[in-house]
């Protein structure tokens, strides 16, 4: 099994979005970054876990987790001229840009924030919230930080 957190702004999708879903689950769609593209389809696999993280909001950090449930394929709002992460480059035949469905497992009683993360930074190194100049959506976890992190959550 593998470790990986995943930020949403939760004006967009929240951890409480995820929650209300039928069944808990909903696509992680509208990645439009190579790299994580290439994560969703080479490296994350059914069963794995995700902290959820809420970024871009007044205090971001880790609210709960939620676990992998699908295999990568294709993000049909990449086909939607309509929706917000439309790519008119990428067709049925051809897609670009891939999604995993994630379902929920629990929310913290209170979010792990990115200012309690930087002051176990420490024991943190190298994880890639933390590194400057990390933009990408979805990164993966060392078994070792995920464990020290669900100690921050509990």
């Amino acid at each position: 099994m593998a470790y990986w957190l995943m930020k949403s702004e939760p004006n967009c999708f929240s951890i409480d979005d995820l929650a209300a879903r039928p069944d808990q689950t909903a696509g992680w769609d509208g990645v439009r970054n190579y790299q994580v593209r290439n994560m969703f389809r080479d490296q994350m696999r059914i069963g794995d876990q995700a902290f959820f993280y809420h970024s871009s909001c007044a205090v971001p950090g880790i609210v709960g987790i939620m676990r992998i449930v699908s295999d990568a394929y294709p993000d049909p709002t990449q086909f939607d001229p309509r929706a917000d992460h439309y790519d008119p480059k990428s067709t049925p035949e051809h897609p670009r840009w891939l999604q995993v469905d994630v379902k929920f497992e629990c929310k913290f009683a209170r979010p792990v924030t990115l200012a309690t993360l930087r002051a176990h930074q420490e024991r943190l190194k190298g994880l890639q919230v933390l590194q400057p100049g990390n933009r990408l959506s979805v990164t993966p976890v060392r078994e070792d930080h995920w464990h020290y992190i669900l100690q921050l959550a509990s």
